[in-house]
């Protein structure tokens, strides 16, 4: 694809405030606290280069190893590490975003959101507007310690997000939901738990499963989404799980399950998004450069990153 002026679709100038939040103590498998790493490895910072975009490093945080740590819950597992890093990330965002650049977070499991998005969020509540939010995920997220049957919190973090899960994890910013589930949408969902499916009707948020996907067009589900991200709101983040596309194109993820969204489909999500002026921030999350192969899923990621900051084929 060539490359627009930098900056099409994206709010924020031509500034890009980047953070590498290195966890695993979510997933159920070690690995993903390399894929901040592995996308930068990928070409990442020369790509944001190419498009125009000045990048502002905000470091990264490092979560302890589950080796040097006590499990605690059962159903919660790491909850107290989890949540410390959550909070250091959270201050880290808070205080790039001050700068009005772009925030782009590289994950890292997803239970990281807790923190990135809480302090998206809070970013726009000082300033009088609610955000909107876009999970691509194959999964929901939204288990409860009492209906997750792993324990593990990337399972959770947008349940916590819309309000419901830990204490300590729902208060860490500044105001409980973080989100609306009025302004929350799940695209690609196909692998949700029993338990869990009472959670997503209770919530209120909209999920557009593969199965609807197939049957209406990834296209007009898009804009749906879009447009209840968007209502009333300052803007939303996409939260992008890698586990969403397909296996045949991203093998390089923790938790995969077939039949997901395609290349191309990926590439139409991040186009739309860019389009529509209303995307504030961006995280891509659940890179395993263990499982991946030969780098190739940290690649797709750089250049879905491109298509969403406004790279366009003509």
């Amino acid at each position: 694809m060539e490359a627009s002026e930098g900056g099409n679709g994206v709010g924020g100038g031509q500034r890009v405030a980047l953070l590498s939040i290195s966890i695993d103590l979510g997933a159920g498998r070690r690995g993903v606290d390399m894929g901040p790493s592995a996308i930068r490895i990928a070409g990442l910072s020369e790509a944001l280069g190419a498009l125009g975009y000045e990048v502002e490093e905000l470091g990264s945080v490092m979560a302890s190893g589950p080796e040097t740590l006590t499990l605690g819950q059962s159903q919660a597992r790491y909850l107290n590490e989890i949540r410390e890093t959550c909070a250091r990330s959270r201050e880290l965002l808070l205080d790039g975003m001050e700068s009005g650049a772009f925030p782009l977070i590289l994950g890292g499991d997803h239970s990281l959101s807790i923190g990135t998005v809480a302090a998206v969020a809070d970013h726009h509540r000082r300033r009088g507007e609610p955000l909107g939010l876009i999970w691509v995920d194959a999964h929901a997220d939204m288990n409860m310690p009492e209906t997750s049957p792993s324990g593990n919190i990337h399972g959770m973090p947008l349940s916590v997000l819309t309000g419901r899960g830990p204490e300590s994890l729902v208060s860490l910013g500044e105001h409980v939901p973080a989100v609306d589930p009025r302004h929350v949408s799940v695209i690609g969902a196909r692998e949700i738990d029993e338990a869990e499916k009472r959670n997503v009707v209770e919530s209120g948020i909209r999920v557009f499963t593969m199965s609807e996907i197939d049957e209406r067009g990834l296209a007009a589900c898009v804009d749906e989404a879009v447009a209840r991200a968007s209502d009333g709101t300052a803007g939303f983040h996409v939260s992008f799980d890698l586990d969403g596309l397909d296996p045949m194109v991203a093998p390089g993820v923790g938790t995969p399950v077939a039949g997901g969204i395609t290349y191309r489909e990926a590439h139409l999500i991040c186009e739309k998004v860019a389009r529509s002026k209303k995307l504030v921030s961006l995280e891509v999350v659940e890179l395993n450069p263990v499982l991946d192969l030969g780098n190739r899923t940290a690649q797709l990621a750089v250049v879905l990153i491109e298509s969403a900051l406004g790279k366009t084929i003509l």
